[in-house]
């Protein structure tokens, strides 16, 4: 398995979203910054926010697109061009509606579930959709047409607490991520319940 070199935080930008339950990816690749006593500073050329940090001993790019969610695409592929980064080397945080907060998984490949980030990214790497996912849990609002009310809505604190906890695990399991050991890093991550 490929170890990676990057990991992209997806949500959308300004101070309206950035509590908003659609920008977990952004939140879990702040919290990497964080751990890694770093923080994200805004680049152009990636349309975005980006760091590079080192997990245990690895070089590790940050990337948090600037662009809106249905945009992400753009700086994923400029990132991976300048740096050279294969598709399978890139680790992809989102919301995930189909699991409750304080769940999170990891995932190779697939489809982009109707995430329109997922879907923008798919289409920037040519169609690739060999990158790793880390779907963090959102819950879902019961019904389609409450969806995009629903993402773009603030957690309660319950709710949130839930998320958070979901994310200090991923923090956790990053290490056997981040050197191609899924299978160690899922058994754990999987078997959390926040």
């Amino acid at each position: 398995m490929s170890q990676l070199k990057a990991i992209i935080g997806l949500g959308n930008p300004g101070a309206d979203y950035e509590a908003t339950r659609h920008n977990a990816g952004a939140w879990l690749v702040h919290a990497v910054a964080r751990a890694a006593g770093s923080e994200l500073r805004p680049e152009r050329k990636f349309l975005g926010r980006h760091a590079r940090v080192r997990l245990d001993g690895r070089e590790l790019h940050l990337l948090e697109p600037t662009t809106f969610m249905n945009r992400s695409g753009g700086a994923v592929a400029a990132l991976c061009q300048f740096f050279k980064i294969a598709p399978d080397e890139l680790l992809v945080a989102h919301d995930e509606l189909d699991m409750p907060p304080g769940t999170a998984r990891y995932k190779t490949g697939g489809g982009h579930g109707g995430h329109n980030g997922l879907r923008d990214i798919i289409r920037a790497l040519g169609n690739d959709k060999s990158f790793h996912r880390l779907r963090i849990g959102i819950g879902h609002p019961g019904e389609a047409r409450q969806v995009t009310n629903y993402v773009l809505g603030r957690p309660g604190k319950a709710e949130r607490g839930a998320i958070d906890a979901a994310i200090d695990e991923c923090l956790a399991t990053l290490p056997q991520a981040v050197d191609g050991d899924w299978a160690k890093a899922m058994n754990r991550l999987h078997s959390f319940k926040g």
